[in-house]
């Protein structure tokens, strides 16, 4: 029994399981990730918009507050003015009727919801006020400390908001002065406007709103505990000033755990809020409205859930369609599993004739690269015999003119010649082995125009024969190169040589040669007017065996020949049909320092 099981296990956890096993846990962990990357960048995106929503709603939260604000600062702003020239005010500063004025600021006051209206002396002494009957009055105080009393007594606005010295609580002040018959200034009437209905307003509506002056010190807000707190540290010299107005009395102004987080963010007490503020140009204060985050956390989740469950219903369906497909598919495989069986049977039939094939083939190539190697022989040989033929057939024109040379002047100048063939002839089998080891070359200071003295020797009875006109061009100074004289001349002779069989055909047979330079190269040009190069491209004449002749007018070493010296010499070779008809040859060899 054991030795039966064994297989069974082996079966089981064979290698291919586990790597099945293995790819559907990748795929797997593939999809949570991917769930996972799109449900945080999801988050974000709503993140953002939720807060864009919530600061906007912050904002026009923020406007509202502030107008309400605005409205209860500016209500009572022109009645300072107006009691400044009521004629009691007038008297009472001047020490008339102050008895009936109390009677009268008390009565305005009441009518008007004001917490007091009161009268002071150029001293800041008050001499009249609307709460002189309560039990904690204004009369008899001296408030030539404040700043409003003094910039009235300037004859300016007097604005001031601060913890009353008399009655400890907090209130708006206005202050206007009182001028006498001819403009002396007699005394200050102010005003106290108490705000704290508005604070309790603010708390009742349950959302978090506060005002902070210019120092940053909290001066109204809606919740109580942040009132009389700076918003940063204030520093010991405003400290000082603050406490000589006695603005806030003895608060300790203490920081609170305020940080602004970005423009539409800050963290108050650890909590992080959405913060919109509006500017109250009267003395410059700044509304503050805070939305609490959790907001725009929950409705985040709440749409990260619900495209998370969309996404799971969406894949489920998926799922169900793959699930219904692959059975399809698999009842479809069972079908065709005996039309494979059938078929393999054949294949391994083919198999054994393409085995066959390929051994015939392998005989086939084997036979093919056996004649490939003799026609490269052959085209060896033909490529020997078109390269010797110039010099030889050169060598038999001085030897017939030897035997007409009477003196021992013309023999001797008659062998010169036959040597510099022969020499030539040498060469020329030499460079037949470029292509198999090219040879090292000497190079030396050489005038490009000496180059084609040379090979007018070789090349002037052929295109005399060849009934060619011939047009030289060649500057009228040196032109000095770094090269192999000889090999140079082997590329001229092959390109004038190509250029008299490609005129034999031709009526106007016209062979144009030019000698010259520029600020780099000296440039070697042979055009002719034959068949030109038809369509093959300069690279393709560089190539070895590659010819635009018929057959056995040369089998295209020449060209192939000449590029790789021109290479050699660190030049450039080029070739184009002309438009008129004809072939144009350019060899560019870089020019040495002696030509400067």
């Amino acid at each position: 029994m054991d030795q039966k099981a064994q297989p069974n296990i082996e079966t089981n956890f064979s290698p291919s399981a586990i790597m099945s096993a293995k790819k559907k846990f990748n795929w797997v962990l593939l999809i949570v990730a991917l769930f996972i990357i799109a449900a945080v960048a999801l988050f974000q995106v709503s993140s953002s918009y939720f807060k864009n929503v919530e600061y906007d709603r912050a904002q026009n939260r923020a406007s509202l507050y502030r107008s309400t604000l605005v409205g209860a600062l500016e209500r009572f702003q022109h009645l300072p003015f107006i009691l400044s020239k009521d004629p009691y005010v007038i008297s009472g500063s001047l020490g008339l009727n102050r008895e009936r004025l109390n009677d009268r600021l008390s009565a305005f006051a009441r009518q008007s919801g004001l917490d007091a209206i009161y009268l002071m002396d150029t001293k800041g002494l008050t001499i009249a006020a609307s709460n002189y009957k309560n039990e904690v009055t204004f009369l008899g105080q001296n408030y030539g400390f404040r700043p409003y009393f003094k910039n009235a007594m300037q004859g300016k606005r007097g604005e001031f908001f601060g913890i009353g010295a008399t009655t400890s609580l907090p209130g708006y002040f206005i202050a206007q002065l009182v001028k006498g018959e001819y403009g002396e200034p007699i005394g200050v009437i102010a005003i106290k406007i108490d705000l704290s209905e508005l604070s309790k307003a603010w708390n009742i509506g349950g959302e978090l709103v506060f005002v902070s002056n210019s120092d940053g010190v909290v001066v109204l807000s809606s919740n109580e505990s942040w009132r009389y707190k700076a918003l940063s540290e204030i520093s010991d010299v405003r400290r000082d000033e603050i406490a000589k107005e006695r603005q806030f009395a003895n608060e300790p102004l203490e920081p609170m755990d305020w940080q602004v987080i970005d423009r539409k963010s800050v963290k108050l007490d650890g909590v992080t809020y959405v913060h919109a503020s509006e500017s109250v140009s009267r003395l410059g204060w700044n509304l503050h409205f805070l939305a609490d985050e959790s907001r725009v956390l929950e409705r985040s989740w709440f749409t990260v859930v619900i495209a998370m469950i969309i996404a799971f219903a969406m894949l489920t369906l998926v799922l169900l369609l793959r699930s219904e497909q692959i059975r399809i598919a698999l009842k479809a495989s069972q079908a065709d599993r005996h039309k494979l069986q059938g078929a393999n049977a054949k294949l391994a039939q083919e198999i054994v004739d393409r085995r066959a094939a390929e051994k015939r083939l392998e005989k086939a190539q084997s036979e093919l690269a056996r004649n490939s190697k003799l026609a490269a022989l052959g085209q060896l040989s033909a490529s020997v015999t078109h390269e010797l033929g110039q010099p030889i057939s050169a060598m038999q024109n001085y030897i017939t003119a030897s035997e007409f040379d009477k003196n021992e002047s013309d023999r001797r100048k008659t062998m010169q010649h036959l040597s510099g063939i022969v020499k030539r002839m040498v060469n020329i089998t030499k460079q037949l082995r470029f292509f198999a080891k090219p040879v090292q070359s000497d190079m030396e200071l050489v005038d490009l125009r000496d180059v084609w003295r040379g090979v007018e020797i070789l090349v002037a009875p052929d295109i005399k024969d060849a009934n060619i006109k011939l047009d030289i061009k060649l500057s009228k100074k040196p032109i000095m190169i770094r090269a192999n004289r000889l090999r140079l001349e082997q590329v001229l002779v092959n390109l004038v040589r190509n250029s008299i069989t490609a005129m034999e055909d031709c009526q106007q047979k016209l062979l144009e040669l030019s000698i010259k330079s520029d600020e780099i190269y000296g440039i070697l040009m042979v055009a002719d007017s034959g068949h030109g190069l038809g369509e093959s491209s300069i690279e393709q004449l560089k190539e070895p065996f590659h010819t635009t002749r018929a057959s056995g007018n040369g089998m295209g070493l020449g060209l192939a020949i000449s590029a790789a010296i021109v290479k050699e010499h660190e030049g450039l070779f080029e070739a184009k049909n002309i438009s008129g008809g004809g072939a144009l040859f350019i060899v560019k060899i870089p020019l040495t320092g002696v030509n400067e």
